[in-house]
């Protein structure tokens, strides 16, 4: 019961991806983040009845957070936040933290980071839904801005805009779109959840 309170409330009480602070401001954070083992998926919303978080069940169920894990292991992952959103990428880009993509306009990319203790791809179970890719990020660095609520389209598009203005400012080059962290699972109390904006720099 403890435990339930504490997620309605936003404890984050799970693993998070470790970051070195390379820049504070009151505007944002420059933040050069750890090379990391993810699982992603990559689809098209109109696959799950325009639900933007319909692959949070994809990877979810790789883990076992629904019950038996589906991965060829099988072996129980445990959760760590954020979970990772963004628009794909078109095919010609590189990407931290993203992904390659097919390249359709409509397309999300959904990642759960896996627990510190996978340092490379093929130490994680091999998905049983081939949907799910795990691949390895590369060390990478980001301009992030913390954020509570609910992160509707709306809130993000704004987020995204200042934090963009705030970097080009201060002469931080962009190298990339945002993601989308959120921490939080859906139903805690709005007020308590906890997202970021992140945007690749060089």
């Amino acid at each position: 019961m403890l435990f339930l309170v504490r997620l309605l409330l936003g404890k984050i009480i799970v693993e998070t991806p470790k970051y070195e602070l390379l820049k504070s401001t009151s505007n944002y954070e420059i933040r050069k983040y750890l090379p990391a083992v993810v699982a992603q998926v990559t689809y098209n919303p109109a696959q799950f009845d325009g639900d933007k978080d319909g692959g949070f069940k994809l990877l979810a169920n790789y883990i076992g957070v629904f019950g038996n894990p589906l991965n060829k292991a099988p072996q129980k992952i445990a959760m760590t936040t954020p979970v990772i959103t963004k628009a794909s990428e078109k095919i010609q880009m590189t990407t931290p933290v993203v992904t390659k993509s097919s390249g359709g306009e409509d397309e999300i990319v959904m990642q759960f980071i896996l627990p510190s203790k996978y340092t490379k791809a093929e130490d994680a179970p091999e998905p049983v839904d081939e949907r799910v890719v795990i691949r390895e990020e590369r060390e990478r660095k980001f301009g992030v801005v913390k954020f509570g609520g609910t992160a509707t389209d709306e809130v993000v598009e704004e987020k995204v805009k200042d934090l963009k203005e705030c970097l080009e400012k201060d002469g931080v080059r962009v190298i990339g779109e945002h993601l989308l962290a959120r921490f939080n699972p859906t139903w805690t109390i709005a007020r308590f959840k906890t997202n970021e904006v992140m945007i690749p720099v060089e």
